[in-house]
C-alpha cells in the first residue's frame, strides 16, 4: 500500500524535528524521491524510551528518562552520541538521529544516523551516580545496541570516562571485550588519537574552506565562538595557533570580548570541566551581544536555535560556521542567505565527530591503531571532499548551503533503501 505523506509545511520551524522533515522533504523531491520516501525518513526507523534506576549517594532511589533514537540502517549500523542534560527531550533526539544520518551521507560513512540522551544535570551529580547512571542507560538500551547494531559516542556534557563505564558494562552483559561497541573512548581501552579534538579540527578545516571561497586570509581574521565546551575551546585555540584573533567567546553565563584578541590559552587553563569560564570575569558581554559582534567568522559552537528571525539582521559575520548541532533556524538560515552571509550548516561543519569516531570503530574492528598524523590526514581529505561536493551543489542548484548539504547527505541514503526494496 503507498503510504500516504502528510506535509509538514508551515510549521514552527524553531521546532528542532519539524524543521529538519521540511529540509528533508525539499532534498529529496529535488532528488526526484516521492512521498513514500519522505513518509519513511523524515522520522527514525526506531526511538526507545527508558527508565532508568539509579541508587544515589545519599542512599535513594532516582528514576531518570533517556532515549535513544535510530534514524535509519539501510546504509549500514546506525551511530550516534548520548548526551546528558537537563533540556533532553524525545523530539530533540529525533531530530539529532536525523542530522547524524546527513552527516555520515555528507561523509559517505557506512552508518546510518543513532543519538541517545538522558534527562539530567551530570553538574550536580557524583562521580559514582554518573557511573551508575552511564552503566543503567546501556542495560537498558544493550537488546537493540553493538558493534553492527548501534555504536554510541560522546556528546553534550558526556565524556571519554562515561564511554569507559558503558563499553564495560556492555562487556559485562555480553561477555566479550567489546571496543568496537562505542566510540570516543580513553587511548587505553581503544580509543583512537585524535577523537577528543576531531570536531573542533572538522570545523577549523571548514572554516579555512569557507574563507578561501569568500577570498579572505585566516592570518588576522576576527573569530567569535559561542561556547566554549569541548568544540568550541579547541576551535579557539586552533584558530588563534593559524593566526586568526579570536575576538569573542562565550559560556552559559556570559561572553568575553576584546577586539585585540583574547587569551586563548589562558582561558582554556582556566575553565572548568564543563566549559565554564566567564564567571571568573567582571567585563562580560551577553551571549546576544557576543553573536552580532562585528568579525569575519561566527561560529555557533552550543545550543540549538541562537539565530533566529529576531536576531538575523544583526548578524555582522562573513561567514557562518554551525559547529553546534540546530544553531541557526530556517527563517534565519533565509535572512543570513539573503544577506550574502555564507553559511556552513551542522551537518557538514561539525561531521569531524562522527568522522574519527568511524576511525575508532574501523581500527578496533582490524586490531591495528594509527598515528594521530594518520588520523588527521584522513580527516582533512574527507571533510574537504565533503565541503566541495556540498559547495558544488549549491553553485549548481542555486540552493542554499543548507539544502545542498541535505541533498548530498540523504542520497546514499535513499538510494540504499530503493535498492533494497524498502519503498
Amino acid at each position: 500500500m503507498k503510504a500516504v505523506y502528510v506535509p509538514l509545511t508551515g510549521m514552527d520551524n524553531n521546532n528542532v524535528l519539524a524543521s529538519t522533515q521540511i529540509v528533508i522533504e525539499e532534498a529529496l523531491r529535488k532528488l526526484g524521491y516521492g512521498d513514500d520516501m519522505i513518509e519513511l525518513l523524515k522520522e527514525p526507523m526506531r526511538v526507545l524510551t527508558v527508565r532508568i534506576p539509579v541508587r544515589m549517594d545519599d542512599g535513594k532511589t532516582r528514576v531518570f528518562i533517556g532515549y535513544r533514537a535510530q534514524h535509519n540502517d539501510a546504509v549500514g549500523p546506525t551511530k550516534g552520541g548520548v548526551r546528558f542534560h537537563p533540556d533532553v527531550n524525545e523530539l530533540e533526539v529525533k531530530a539529532l538521529s536525523i542530522w547524524m544520518s546527513l552527516k555520515c551521507g555528507i561523509a559517505d560513512l557506512p552508518y546510518g544516523g543513532g543519538k541517545g540522551g538522558i534527562i539530567c544535570d551530570p553538574r550536580k551529580m557524583s562521580f559514582r551516580e554518573l557511573e551508575r547512571l552511564s552503566r543503567g542507560y546501556v542495560r537498558a538500551i544493550s537488546q537493540i545496541v553493538g558493534p553492527n547494531k548501534d555504536i554510541p559516542a560522546p556528546d553534550v556534557m558526556t565524556n571519554a570516562q562515561i564511554m569507559a563505564w558503558m563499553m564495560d558494562e556492555y562487556s559485562r552483559i555480553r561477555e566479550f571485550d567489546s571496543p568496537g561497541f562505542i566510540t570516543g573512548k580513553p587511548l587505553v581501552l581503544g580509543g583512537s588519537l585524535g577523537r577528543e579534538s576531531a570536531t573542533a579540527k572538522g570545523v577549523a578545516i571548514m572554516i579555512h574552506e569557507a574563507m578561501a571561497k569568500q577570498g579572505i586570509s585566516v592570518a588576522g581574521a576576527r573569530i567569535v565562538v559561542q561556547g566554549f565546551g569541548n568544540a568550541g575551546s579547541y576551535l579557539a585555540k586552533f584558530m588563534h595557533d593559524a593566526g586568526a584573533k579570536v575576538v569573542g567567546i562565550s559560556d552559559v553565563h556570559g561572553a568575553l570580548y576584546n577586539e585585540q584578541g583574547l587569551d586563548i590559552e589562558h582561558l582554556m587553563d582556566r575553565r572548568d570541566s564543563f566549559g565554564m569560564v566567564t564567571n571568573l570575569f567582571q567585563n562580560t558581554i551577553s551571549n546576544d551581544e557576543l553573536l552580532t559582534l562585528d568579525c569575519d567568522v561566527l561560529v555557533p559552537a552550543a545550543i540549538e536555535n541562537q539565530i533566529t528571525a529576531s536576531n538575523a539582521d544583526r548578524i555582522r559575520a562573513k561567514i557562518i560556521v554551525e559547529a553546534a548541532n540546530g544553531p541557526t533556524t530556517l527563517e534565519a538560515t533565509r535572512i543570513v542567505t539573503d544577506r550574502g552571509i555564507l553559511l556552513i550548516p551542522d551537518v557538514l561543519a561539525s561531521a569531524g565527530g562522527v568522522i574519527v569516531s568511524y576511525f575508532e570503530w574501523v581500527q578496533n574492528n582490524q586490531g591495528y591503531y594509527w598515528s594521530e598524523a594518520e588520523v588527521d590526514a584522513k580527516l582533512r581529505e574527507m571533510m574537504v571532499r565533503g565541503f566541495n561536493n556540498v559547495y558544488e551543489l549549491h553553485t549548481l542548484k542555486k540552493v542554499d548551503m543548507r539544502l545542498a548539504a541535505y541533498m548530498v547527505g540523504v542520497r546514499k541514503m535513499a538510494e540504499a533503501v530503493r535498492l533494497r526494496g524498502w519503498v
